[in-house]
C-alpha cells in the first residue's frame, strides 16, 4: 500500500485503414517489443511531467512541497529515467469481454475495503494488508498511514 503509481491501458492491436474502410490487424504475435514500448513510455510520461510541472499544473503538499522548485523536481526526477520501468503486455486470455471486466473492477471499486480497515485516531489510519513475500500467519501486516 506504499506509493504504487501504476497504469492500465486497453490499447488495440491494430488500426482502422486510411481509407476509413477496415480494419488492419497487427502482425501475429506481434505488438510491440515490451522493452520498447516500455522506454517509449517512459520517455513520454516524463516529458509530460515536466511539462506540467512548467505549466504549474502540479501541486505539492507536506513533505513535498521542495519539489515545486524547479531543481528539486528535476533532481527528484534524474533517478526515474535511468530506472527501468515495467510495462507488461498480454494478449487477452478471454478476450475483449473478460478484459473490460477486470478493468471494470479496477476502475469502479473503493481504495479499500472497509473490512481492512482496523483503527482511525490522531495517529492515522490503520488497516490489514497481506505481504505475499511472506508466509503463513507473517503474510498478514497492519499498517498505519498518518492522515496528513
Amino acid at each position: 500500500m506504499t506509493h504504487h503509481p501504476h497504469v492500465h491501458m486497453i490499447v488495440p492491436g491494430g488500426g482502422i485503414s486510411l481509407d476509413g474502410k477496415r480494419w488492419v490487424a497487427c502482425r501475429k504475435n506481434f505488438f510491440l517489443p515490451v522493452r520498447v514500448l516500455s522506454r517509449l513510455f517512459r520517455r513520454l510520461f516524463l516529458e509530460k511531467l515536466i511539462a506540467a510541472h512548467q505549466a504549474n499544473r502540479l501541486k505539492f503538499f507536506g513533505d513535498h512541497a521542495a519539489l515545486a522548485d524547479v531543481q528539486a523536481f528535476s533532481t527528484y526526477l534524474a533517478p526515474r529515467r535511468r530506472a527501468e520501468w515495467v510495462v507488461y503486455a498480454k494478449r487477452p486470455f478471454g478476450g475483449p469481454q473478460a478484459v473490460l471486466a477486470y478493468l471494470s473492477r479496477y476502475t469502479h471499486r473503493v481504495a479499500i475495503s472497509n473490512s481492512r480497515l482496523i483503527a482511525l485516531g490522531d495517529n492515522g489510519v490503520a488497516f490489514r494488508w497481506k505481504d505475499y513475500r511472506a508466509d503463513g500467519r507473517e503474510r498478514q501486516k497492519i499498517m498505519t498511514l498518518a492522515t496528513g
